[in-house]
């Protein structure tokens, strides 16, 4: 396996985990403050990650490969405190902005970071192939018919989503950019959520009035975010751009919202209609579109 196809392959794992844990991320809204839901599962990702480092240090020791370049210990620590920085800004917007919107509208504008990151390429001198844009345009699409039901009238929540849509495609820009600095992914994701915990926590206490009470009906959802879709899956994220081009990396990181309604629909017994199970068509076609200027 080529280290491009296992780089997709983690991404696509990424956008499943994101997915499913999007109902639960979104039902914690209703229930404890921004900075004090994103304070609690950034610290236990944090805790979460400490010992898949040993782990993975101790058997780097076992196998003696000096072939592989050393780590850069100061971009791996940088990296991880400006991830940490902007992932907690998204982070933010995006737990303040579900509480004033629509799950449905809240994914597919966050999903409008797909048109962002290649814009932002474009700025930093990458070349963007033009079949790129129109899977930009056909995910749009897809996105539009999977998550909007009704009319779309802009609502206070949908500029706060708008926000975190852009704040998530600076992270994948700044992933993009340390991943080329010789950084240590994983440990670099840890830095990330010990940054995003203590940063967090301290605007928890400036801003909000946490409280364990408080906590304990959303402990099943800081449990799953904190564990699978922060701990495992923003670390899938790290590990899989490293060998992959941000636009394609970002369209298939972009089913998180197919995901999301598709585990919806199969777990839970939600009703698909024919629109939605289009726009997922349109999604899968775009992401597969991807692929073909690279094979």
């Amino acid at each position: 396996m080529s280290k491009k196809t296992r780089g997709y392959l983690l991404l696509l794992l990424t956008a499943f985990i994101w997915g499913s844990a999007f109902v639960a991320q979104s039902s914690a809204a209703d229930l404890i403050e921004p900075f004090t839901y994103n304070a609690a599962r950034s610290i236990l990702a944090f805790f979460f990650l400490i010992p898949v480092i040993k782990i993975m240090d101790s058997r780097k020791k076992k196998s003696h490969v000096d072939s592989v370049p050393s780590e850069n210990t100061k971009m791996t620590l940088i990296g991880g405190i400006v991830c940490g920085a902007v992932l907690t800004a998204a982070s933010f917007f995006r737990q303040w902005g579900i509480t004033y919107t629509t799950a449905g509208k809240a994914g597919f504008i966050t999903a409008l970071y797909i048109i962002l990151v290649p814009i932002l390429s474009i700025f930093l001198g990458k070349k963007i192939p033009k079949i790129i844009w129109l899977c930009v345009v056909l995910a749009i699409i897809g996105f539009y018919l999977l998550c909007i039901k009704t009319g779309f009238a802009v609502e206070k929540g949908d500029y706060i989503v708008l926000v975190c849509s852009f704040l998530y495609a600076i992270h994948i820009m700044v992933i993009d950019y340390f991943n080329g600095k010789l950084v240590d992914g994983v440990k670099m994701s840890c830095i990330q959520f010990f940054t995003a915990s203590i940063l967090s926590a301290v605007f928890m206490l400036i801003f909000e009035h946490p409280s364990i009470s408080a906590m304990k009906p959303a402990i099943i959802s800081i449990l799953y975010s904190g564990i699978l879709s922060s701990g495992v899956g923003y670390t899938l994220q790290i590990v899989g751009q490293k060998d992959t081009d941000p636009t394609p990396a970002t369209l298939i990181m972009s089913l998180e919202s197919v995901f999301a309604a598709l585990s919806g629909w199969l777990i839970l017994h939600e009703s698909m209609t024919i629109k939605e199970l289009l726009g997922c068509v349109l999604v899968f076609i775009a992401v597969i579109l991807a692929e073909i200027p690279k094979n």
